[in-house]
């Protein structure tokens, strides 16, 4: 028998698995539609004031003109921005950066401060679905009769309320949809051509897509494009703080929760917080939460909320201010830091990049040179030998006015050698105009070394001397 050997014992192995039990109900909850109790307050009124004005905004600017022309026009297809006197270029991306890098860090800063605050007065999404909502109650009724014609079986004034409701919607898409593809082409040819169907293929499709996002988010999606889609509503905990305003109930005075009457002065002895569940913040949430649950990253801090319960409170004669902007700390009877580094820095970095955006526009200069050799005029040879012996090179100065004023340019040329300048010296921009100018330079082989001479073109604004603009180019003189 061998005393080295082990030996080995099979132990069988059973893996369980885990399989949840079969039901009967589907795996997602369908989405129940949200009935929006309208409510009049401060926070309202101020909503839809701020509303008003912006939209009155979005709609006016593309129909005011500047020097004769539409005062704001995302030229895309001409690849040019004109925003009144300034016309933007592709060369000019780095301050369309910087502005969407000071959009950002604002909405950081407010965000930091005062919640989601964004969401619920100026995000388009919100607007534009509390516009909606707003026909929807003019011409359906109330919260509690929409949700009777709902239920209630078709009829011819079902059908003509619900189809009233959709046409004002798409009227609505449609208007708004027009005005902003007014931004990238001009708006007023837009309005003539699209309803005498004289429109482009791209101005069409571009109205159209437009048209139906609007109808589709504003009308259909609504709080979903809050919940589900948009990606702020996902990030925005990263910014909030203990100190950060938000809209929050105030649970150590409102629970317990209960009925009562108006008469009722003695409902603390029972028990009872000031919270008469009445549910009024929850009918009147956009986005269907109850507030009272906590802090949830569906609110989008319109407020409405807060103005329903104050309504309340004041009825019953209590305190206003159960639900209330106010901070994690103030809930807990600690002292709110408004000063904080989070903010600070936040702000410190949107002054920076505030005035690294000024001093790019200050420095930028309303005159584009880009020098190219041109090649193709001398069979793809760097330089040519003309008839008389001469040396000569061709070049496309690209010149842009990026002003929106005509100017009239002065071409010269800087080099150690004595070049002959061969074409315009004088050319005469538009305000917004492009131009490619050809120009040849030749020079005398016997009056200096042949290889590789630098030079510097130059274009300089007649009227103002000052404003000059060159770039560095190569002549070639042969071997």
């Amino acid at each position: 028998m061998d005393n080295n050997r082990i030996d080995i014992k099979n132990i069988p192995v059973s893996v369980e698995t885990y399989k949840p039990e079969q039901s009967s109900q589907t795996k997602y909850a369908s989405r129940d539609r949200i009935y929006v109790r309208s409510v009049k307050g401060l926070h309202q009124s101020l909503r839809r004031n701020m509303g008003f004005v912006f939209m009155a905004l979005f709609m006016l600017l593309p129909w005011i003109q500047y020097n004769g022309t539409q005062a704001i026009l995302l030229n895309i297809g001409e690849q040019k921005f004109n925003i009144f006197a300034l016309t933007l270029w592709p060369q000019d991306f780095t301050i369309l950066a910087w502005i969407f890098v000071i959009a950002a860090y604002a909405l950081f800063f407010v965000t930091a401060f005062y919640g989601r605050v964004w969401c619920g007065y100026l995000c388009p999404q919100s607007v534009w679905t509390f516009i909606f909502m707003w026909f929807e109650e003019k011409i359906q009724g109330s919260r509690n009769q929409r949700m009777t014609l709902d239920k209630a079986p078709w009829s011819l004034s079902k059908f003509a309320k619900k189809a009233l409701t959709h046409f004002c919607w798409l009227a609505f898409a449609l208007l708004t949809s027009l005005i902003f593809v007014g931004y990238f082409t001009p708006v007023g040819p837009l309005f003539i051509n699209f309803f005498t169907f004289e429109a482009g293929f791209w101005a069409v499709l571009s109205v159209l897509f437009f048209t139906l996002c609007t109808y589709g988010n504003a009308g259909w999606m609504r709080e979903i494009m809050c919940t589900h889609i948009c990606p702020y509503a996902r990030f925005q905990s990263a910014m909030f703080d203990k100190d950060t305003f938000t809209v929050a109930y105030d649970e150590q005075r409102g629970e317990n929760r209960g009925p009562r009457s108006r008469k009722d002065t003695d409902y603390k002895a029972q028990g009872l917080g000031d919270c008469i569940d009445c549910n009024l913040c929850v009918h009147v949430c956009p986005t269907g939460i109850d507030i009272r649950n906590g802090l949830q990253y569906e609110c989008i801090n319109c407020g409405a909320c807060i103005d329903a319960c104050d309504d309340t409170m004041t009825k019953m004669g209590y305190p206003t201010g159960l639900i209330s902007y106010t901070t994690e700390h103030n809930l807990k009877g600690q002292k709110t830091r408004i000063f904080r580094g989070k903010l600070i820095g936040y702000f410190l970095v949107l002054v920076l990049v505030c005035a690294a955006f000024v001093i790019n526009l200050a420095l930028r200069k309303p005159l584009e040179l880009d020098v190219m050799l041109d090649r193709g005029s001398v069979g793809g040879s760097l330089y040519r030998e003309t008839a008389s012996g001469l040396i000569e090179n061709t070049y496309r100065l690209a010149m842009i006015n990026k002003s929106q004023q005509p100017i009239t340019l002065l071409l010269s040329v800087d080099s150690a050698e004595p070049l002959q300048w061969i074409g315009p010296t004088e050319v005469s921009l538009a305000g917004g105009e492009s131009r490619d100018v050809p120009v040849s330079l030749a020079l005398d082989p016997n009056e200096a070394n042949r290889g590789r001479i630098i030079i510097r073109f130059s274009i300089t604004d007649q009227a103002n001397p000052a404003l000059t603009v060159s770039q560095e180019s190569t002549f070639f003189a042969g071997r």
